[in-house]
């Protein structure tokens, strides 16, 4: 229906006015109209006309439309329409006919992006909840998309660990690894790398060791040195490192097509950057810059003075590499908002080369994840918020409120408290406000869920067909009116790749379907075929919607 709609009112503004203007179409409050439009206000510069007049225009040449009840202009010149019930209800049918506007297409999604040698903290939870569901939302809309994940199995902040390991161990004594306890072997790398990093940080010597160290780890792991006790220790500690994230994200019901160690792409990263120097990069002091400030912004290492590539050409080497792998329309990558002018001078530099994969690239950055009243937390520093912490304390929370608590539950709870807030600001995590059974949580729609289910369950009628619609009354129509308005919001979610619109429209859809239960009796009522076919098209939306935020409903709660 909107599509007919925007069409008509297209052909209206050629025939009266020869004019071709894209036509959009919003939802008004409900009093106003079932859409709204513009259009009038945009074309009055052009015509030199009043908009009301315009408008007046447009809607006489709507009156044909035999779909439609009402057709007014309202304030300053806005056209509100508002269609005939049946019209409304025959609409319905695109909940089930989503746009498939990225058929064909195909685009990797890159995210989470945790570093072995380092634990899993809370923003790693964050960005692979939203880089799933973002994913979610681009499959919806017919791409072929690849999920892939980057992290640091080489580079200063591994010497640092290992340093600090190897210190712990009493020198590179690998066959000691074996002592340490299985449950504790995430807690004792991160504990490593505060601590490797604090001795980085206050003394030369040190800083020199484990300069020196992180040379020979390159060299470790270029030549696949799997004899010596040093390459022994890198190699059963980075396979924990990886056995601990898969262990996470099974735990979360996300997975990913590919991780990319660091390690993999380093060469096409250096090789790259030394190609197009001096042309694009520059030597200086011996190494090699990329000098930003001609695009307004600033200047970054790529290759240290020892031959070491830093986290930007190792970038370089990655875009190119996942180019190579998938041949992709479009590469999503999301980091924390710390990482943006990092990621600004390295697509600034690639610009100057490969136009094209950066017009292909788009880079979504996110806020921090903090407790109420927490401070700003730090890996670096070793006062960070693990994410399995985030996890569990919903847990925590949530059995204390209800001792039939499942991990569905839990998780519905976790995802939809990130997602529901728009992406780029910080979070702030409330356990007690995420597991509620009220209230914009993810609990709350899950329960929505199953009872909508429960209604559904008690009864085989048969539903409604179009012939047997008629007036509906209000409460009918806010719920069916609302329900129609599910392939817009996935668009607008998709356009924006912002999830949260997903999650609002959701949570309204839920308060409008319980004022329409409060108010109309579904089962053994005259009208039970109509409302069945309400509550049965509202299952389905939540159930899809929910789906697509990666939130699983149990049957019962």
């Amino acid at each position: 229906m909107v599509k007919e709609l925007k069409v008509q009112i297209e052909d209206a503004c050629r025939y009266l006015f020869d004019e071709s203007i894209e036509v959009e179409l919003t939802r008004p409050e409900e009093s106003f109209g079932d859409f709204s439009t513009n259009v009038a206000l945009k074309l009055a510069g052009k015509l030199q006309k009043s908009p009301r007049d315009i408008a007046q225009e447009i809607v006489i040449r709507l009156q044909d439309n035999d779909k439609l009840q009402e057709v007014n202009v309202a304030g300053p010149g806005f056209i509100n329409i508002r269609l005939k019930d049946r019209a409304l209800f025959e609409s319905l049918i695109s909940i089930e006919n989503l746009s498939k506007s990225l058929a064909g297409k195909t685009i990797v999604t890159e995210y989470s992006d945790p570093n072995p040698f380092k634990i899993l903290h809370a923003g790693h939870l964050y960005t692979s909840i939203v880089g799933d569901t973002i994913s979610n939302i681009l499959e919806t809309a017919g791409a072929k998309v690849h999920r892939v994940n980057y992290g640091g199995d080489v580079g200063l902040h591994v010497a640092k660990t290992m340093w600090a390991m190897i210190d712990d161990l009493k020198g590179e004594h690998a066959g000691k690894l074996e002592y340490i306890d299985e449950n504790k072997r995430s807690d004792w790398l991160a504990g490593c790398y505060v601590k490797g990093t604090k001795a980085y940080e206050e003394d030369t010597q040190t800083k020199q060791e484990i300069n020196e160290l992180n040379k020979r780890i390159y060299k470790i792991s270029l030549e696949q040195d799997k004899e010596s006790e040093l390459g022994k220790i890198y190699w059963q500690t980075r396979k924990w490192s990886y056995d601990y994230f898969d262990d996470f994200y099974a735990r979360l019901g996300i997975s990913f097509e590919k991780y990319y160690p660091e390690s993999t792409v380093v060469n096409q990263g250096l090789e790259t950057v030394k190609a197009n120097t001096p042309e694009i990069y520059s030597q200086s002091e011996g190494a090699i810059i990329y000098r930003g400030e001609e695009d307004g912004l600033h200047t970054r290492v790529f290759i240290t003075k020892e031959g070491l590539p830093t986290y930007e050409a190792k970038e370089i080497g990655l875009i190119f590499q996942k180019k190579q792998d998938y041949d992709f329309d479009k590469s999503i990558i999301i980091t924390a908002n710390e990482q943006t002018q990092y990621m600004r001078v390295v697509l600034a530099s690639l610009a100057k080369f490969a136009p094209d994969l950066v017009a292909r690239t788009t880079h979504l950055t996110h806020g921090m994840v903090k407790l109420p009243g927490a401070e700003k937390m730090s890996s670096r520093k070793g006062n960070f918020l693990r994410a399995v912490d985030i996890i569990d304390n919903a847990e925590q929370t949530s059995k204390a409120l209800n001792p039939k608590t499942t991990p569905a539950i839990v998780l519905g709870a976790v995802k939809y408290s990130f997602l529901k807030s728009s992406l780029g600001g910080d979070i702030i995590f409330d356990a007690e406000e995420s597991v509620s059974l009220e209230g914009n949580s993810g609990p709350y729609l899950q329960y929505a869920l199953v009872r909508a289910n429960s209604i559904l369950a008690k009864t085989d009628a048969d539903e409604a067909s179009l012939s047997e619609i008629n007036q509906l009354n209000p409460t009918e129509r806010s719920l069916l009116r609302k329900l129609t308005a599910y392939p817009e919001v996935i668009d607008t979610a998709l356009y924006e790749l912002a999830p949260h619109h997903i999650c609002g429209y959701l949570y309204e859809l839920a308060q409008t379907f319980n004022r329409f239960y409060e108010n109309n009796k579904v089962i053994g009522d005259k009208r039970s075929a109509l409302r069945l076919k309400l509550v049965r098209s509202y299952a389905q939306v939540l159930d899809n919607g929910l789906g697509i935020l990666g939130i699983e409903t149990p049957a019962s709660m």
